[in-house]
């Protein structure tokens, strides 16, 4: 053997253990970019990490996770998303609805993400379809408008002299339109009306709620929107203060105290991101990927806030409520 062919193996077999070293040490990121607050989503945060450890990542051993959080401020999700691109994550998971994926798409086309509870992802041009998402983008999507026009119906059956619905919605949110025009149809096929009241800021919700009672809202309806949720301890106890019967997407707002929510389940939603962030993680790739959807819609009621809006809840709503609270 040459002597510069000696010195070249020998070379070789030197860096090859730092190499195969340095790859066995290199921990993956993950860049989480929520549209929510940090503090109520503890639960949805819990069920991500959940969905990343049943796919053999743990945070802290062989994961590392960045946090961003915009909490309800919209406009600083471009800035966040830039922030996790020049951490170079190697995935980015997008919370909290349209707001944070589109912010999250506009930042890369390289990074994959996976985003959460998003409704309509074709319609707002983030997959190219659900089966095929094409592109560096795949998630759940959360049917959160039709979800809404179910609303309208369960609302009218428990409050069945309502002619007049208030519709709660966060005019900042890309989905805004998709939201309300399933609910005006809705309504309209029920022989309701619904006047939107918008929302965006705290102070915006205080009048939301006051001007819903001025013109006689019978009852409230209260889209699954990031914002919304920051604040659903507010907006629950806005609802007491007007005594408006009010039904959520989520039943997190029930177990705050609202009336009654039917929806998918958030902490699901969360749980099955993680484990398709995990499944990049292992190689595979956002088009490989179908965008998920909710297979199960539980219907959850709060009967001690019902007594104290005078209600009276039908029988047929209680036989098919999944989650009763006394």
């Amino acid at each position: 053997m040459r002597r510069r062919e000696f010195i070249t193996l020998l070379g070789v077999a030197a860096a090859s253990p730092f190499s195969a070293r340095a790859q066995q040490t290199a921990v993956p990121a993950i860049g989480f970019l929520s549209s929510r607050s940090p503090g109520e989503s503890s639960g949805v945060v819990a069920a991500f990490r959940q969905g990343l450890g049943e796919s053999g990542f743990v945070e802290g051993q062989n994961l590392t996770i960045a946090f961003r959080w915009a909490e309800g401020h919209y406009d600083r999700l471009p800035a966040l998303a830039a922030e996790l691109v020049n951490l170079r994550v190697n995935v980015l998971f997008a919370a909290g609805g349209p707001p944070s994926a589109l912010a999250a798409k506009a930042a890369t086309t390289t990074i994959p993400i996976v985003f959460s509870a998003v409704n309509h992802p074709v319609e707002l041009g983030l997959v190219a379809s659900l089966s095929r998402p094409g592109g560096n983008l795949t998630g759940m999507s959360m049917f959160t408008a039709e979800i809404a026009a179910k609303n309208v119906e369960l609302l009218k059956k428990m409050v069945p002299t309502a002619t007049i619905v208030a519709y709660l919605i966060n005019p900042t949110n890309p989905a805004a339109k998709i939201y309300s025009d399933s609910v005006v149809a809705a309504a309209s096929a029920l022989g309701m009306t619904v006047r939107v009241v918008n929302a965006s800021t705290e102070q915006e919700l205080d009048d939301a709620f006051a001007s819903s009672k001025k013109f006689d809202a019978g009852g409230l309806i209260v889209v699954g929107e990031p914002f919304f949720d920051s604040r659903r301890d507010r907006i629950v106890a806005l609802a007491e203060r007007y005594a408006l019967p009010a039904v959520y997407t989520f039943r997190e707002y029930v177990m705050a105290g609202g009336l009654m929510s039917y929806g998918p389940s958030l902490p699901d939603a969360y749980r099955r991101g993680g484990i398709y962030v995990a499944r990049i993680l292992k190689g595979e790739t956002p088009t490989d990927l179908p965008v998920m959807q909710p297979t199960k819609f539980d219907l959850t009621i709060n009967l001690k806030t019902a007594k104290t809006l005078g209600l009276i809840v039908p029988p047929t709503l209680l036989a098919t409520a999944d989650d009763v609270i006394e």
